[in-house]
């Protein structure tokens, strides 16, 4: 099959079960937002994305080798399935030595078991999850993504709607979806087949473990910039200023969605694509599209960004679309430096990959510690907007770093004035948006027209490059 239509196809395929079982949570923010007040989703917040750093942490992050080297067709996929196993296991034994300082944590205090059972349950879903993938099996991870999301919100419904257990709830419902998806998994796809200690090769084991170390503290950096404002604001600020802003970042989440449906596909393209000149043909053609899809998501979601928040927030939480035009900056910026990740992936340099992240970590600290303070004092609502521009900034300078870097691997060719200018037009809508200027609406609308006028170019020569040629030639259009 052409690279370009098997991308094309796995993308669809993930777009299924990802982009549809996440619209299934974003529809269900009414309820949650009612459900639970802007402090209780502040601290449910925490609690989440507490356990989301943890996860790498007790699992080593060897669920980054799963995929990376399940996806080699010399490596033994026994080898790669136990050794991921093995090691998920031992890290949480580890873990569970430090459960007396967890349980002194304010937040987590009262729900530190149920932390500790959604980073088990999390990271062996992840790993039957990757492994699939790296089998192939697309459509099975595509089924599973929806089959687990849906099983979430059915629990999560029961245990807030019908019990009313709140935080417990809430947390509760995402493990047991855990658990089920993976005794799926583990049966359908007959994972079982795939562990055997006799399989586990020394060679296997140290390459693996040399890849994914070096992405543990690469994924702590990553969560300092993507979670650590909101242990900041709530620190600074309140829990129900964190409440606000967590539900600002959902909203964003919708590009970065459709980055990740790309990713899982791109990943699978990139990594089985083995000549070097026709590789890097491959991620100029495709890096155009890219950008052009990412920056008119973007442009998109800054114009409608009231909209969207009336639709799927509650009232008492409207107030949080302005916090949206700065974060779907960061995000746009942040989705640009996930594709030039895969740069790294490929080439196995997951130090690079510390640094770069180290370096929009320490920035986005920095620029927290001093900005959240800062304008807190003058009002709450600018210290939130300083967090938002702290996250732009580390993904901006992280993005700008790896476009130069990563040259030196593979030299992709960008539009650097189309790049330029679309750059211009989302900052102006954020600008417009955020200050709300008078006739607002009609500056917004011809900004985005402006952005699809510029970027639909690109966008259209890749929907025709992926036609039948023999339906390209009946409607006469070019490759």
């Amino acid at each position: 099959m052409d690279r370009y239509k098997k991308l094309l196809s796995n993308t669809m395929i993930f777009a299924i079960g990802t982009f549809g079982s996440k619209m299934l949570v974003f529809l269900l923010m009414p309820l949650y937002t009612r459900v639970l007040s802007q402090s209780q989703y502040g601290i449910v917040d925490l609690i989440v994305q507490a356990s989301n750093l943890l996860i790498p942490i007790a699992s080593i992050g060897i669920n980054n080798s799963i995929i990376r080297f399940g996806l080699e067709r010399n490596i033994n996929k026994k080898g790669v399935m136990t050794v991921g196993l093995l090691t998920i296991l031992s890290g949480f034994f580890i873990m569970c030595l430090f459960y007396p300082l967890l349980s002194k944590v304010s937040f987590i205090s009262g729900y530190t078991i149920l932390v500790y059972l959604f980073v088990l349950c999390s990271s062996i879903h992840s790993l039957f999850f990757n492994f699939i993938r790296a089998k192939g099996y697309v459509r099975l991870s595509a089924f599973d993504g929806i089959s687990s999301t849906i099983l979430t919100i059915i629990l999560n419904v029961l245990f807030l709607v019908v019990f009313h257990m709140g935080i417990t709830g809430y947390v509760l419902g995402t493990i047991l979806a855990d658990v089920i998806s993976s005794l799926f998994l583990f049966t359908i796809a007959k994972l079982y087949r795939y562990i055997s200690i006799k399989s586990v090769e020394k060679e296997t084991a140290a390459i693996m473990l040399k890849y994914c170390i070096p992405l543990i503290p690469t994924t702590v950096c990553s969560w300092v910039i993507n979670i650590s404002d909101r242990y900041l604001i709530s620190h600074f600020i309140n829990t129900s200023m964190t409440g606000l802003y967590s539900v600002a970042n959902k909203i964003p989440t919708i590009l970065l969605i459709v980055a990740n449906i790309f990713g899982d596909a791109w990943q699978i393209s990139a990594v089985t694509e083995s000549d070097k000149n026709a590789r890097r043909q491959f991620f100029s053609n495709v890096s155009n599209v890219y950008v052009s899809v990412a920056f008119l998501t973007g442009s998109f979601l800054i114009m409608s960004a009231k909209f969207i928040t009336k639709l799927l927030a509650s009232p008492s939480f409207y107030t949080a679309w302005q916090f949206i035009p700065i974060l779907v900056m960061a995000t746009t910026f942040a989705c640009l430096s996930q594709f030039l990740g895969s740069v790294y992936m490929i080439g196995r340099k997951s130090f690079a990959t510390l640094i770069n992240t180290s370096i929009g970590a320490g920035l986005n600290i920095g620029l927290n510690l001093i900005l959240i303070p800062y304008f807190a004092a003058k009002s709450p609502y600018l210290g939130v907007q300083a967090a938002a521009f702290s996250t732009f900034m580390s993904y901006f300078s992280m993005f700008a770093i790896k476009a130069f870097h990563t040259r030196r691997y593979i030299k992709i060719r960008w539009n650097m004035p189309k790049l330029m200018l679309d750059s211009v037009l989302i900052t102006l809508q954020c600008y417009i948006m955020v200050t709300e200027v008078r006739y607002w609406p009609i500056y917004e609308t011809l900004l985005f027209i402006a952005a699809f006028v510029l970027n639909i170019d690109d966008v259209w020569k890749a929907f025709v490059k992926i036609l039948p040629a023999s339906l390209r030639k009946k409607l006469k259009l070019s490759n």
